[in-house]
């Protein structure tokens, strides 16, 4: 059954999603097209290449993980997604979604049918100024996460990794030092383009020199400015906090 009791206006995430900019009248215009679906479990998938572009999703609750493959199988992720976030930008340019978009575990989405949200967007300059700026967004974030994985140590890359989860945890209201993983550390690795023993390896490393703790998926950041200390040359860093990764 659709879900009428959420809307932009209650939305706890609504400060990071499309409405962001928008005045009451037009935030309430474009509830009127956003469509609430049903929960979506662990494995659950959202988009798959190949499938028709029809919708930009907006995650609601939960977390999903957006990933490619080789003509092997081989599996490439290119992201993970929190509340707030945008999925499905990949789909525009050829009407087909280019990535798989997995849920991580229970999870929630707001559907925006892209026909209706375009012609929305032409009649309202403040909606479309902001697709705009969450597709330049994306562009950035690409470029951060190329320098990301070609210049940086393997230390730096999930340094860059855990700050940024503790930065975009905390813009949603969440512990900006204590949170659960919802990925695996092979995810983790596959994302970084490090092994998962590394990934292991380097968290007992933090460990050991009491920047965080570890215990299981629990994650607590005992000295945040230590660990951005591992971070290297900071203005690597440009545009890179959300890169983990907000659009799809």
């Amino acid at each position: 059954m659709t879900d009428f009791t959420i809307r932009c206006q209650n939305c706890s995430f609504n400060h990071l999603c499309i409405p962001v900019s928008l005045n009451n009248t037009e935030m309430n215009s474009l509830d009127e097209i956003i469509e609430r679906k049903r929960p979506l479990h662990k494995n659950d998938q959202l988009t798959v290449p190949g499938q028709k572009f029809t919708s930009l999703f907006a995650v609601r609750s939960g977390s999903f993980k957006s990933y490619i493959t080789s003509s092997d199988g081989e599996q490439q992720i290119t992201g993970f997604h929190f509340p707030g976030d945008i999925v499905g930008f990949d789909g525009l340019y050829s009407d087909q979604y280019q990535s798989y978009t997995q849920a991580m575990e229970t999870s929630m989405i707001c559907e925006l049918p892209y026909e209706k949200l375009d012609q929305m967007s032409a009649q309202l300059p403040t909606l479309r100024r902001e697709m705009l700026k969450i597709m330049s967004t994306e562009i950035n974030q690409d470029h951060s996460m190329m320098m990301l994985l070609n210049k940086r140590t393997a230390e730096e890359r999930l340094a860059h990794f855990l700050t940024t989860l503790s930065d975009r945890f905390s813009n949603r209201g969440f512990s900006a030092v204590e949170f659960n993983l919802t990925m695996t550390r092979n995810e983790i690795g596959n994302l970084l383009g490090l092994t998962v023993e590394t990934v292991s390896r380097l968290l007992t490393r933090f460990q050991k020199e009491n920047i965080i703790n570890v215990d299981g998926k629990l994650i607590h950041i005992v000295d945040i400015v230590g660990l951005k200390q591992k971070l290297g040359d900071p203005s690597s860093a440009v545009s890179c906090s959300e890169k983990f990764g907000t659009h799809n």
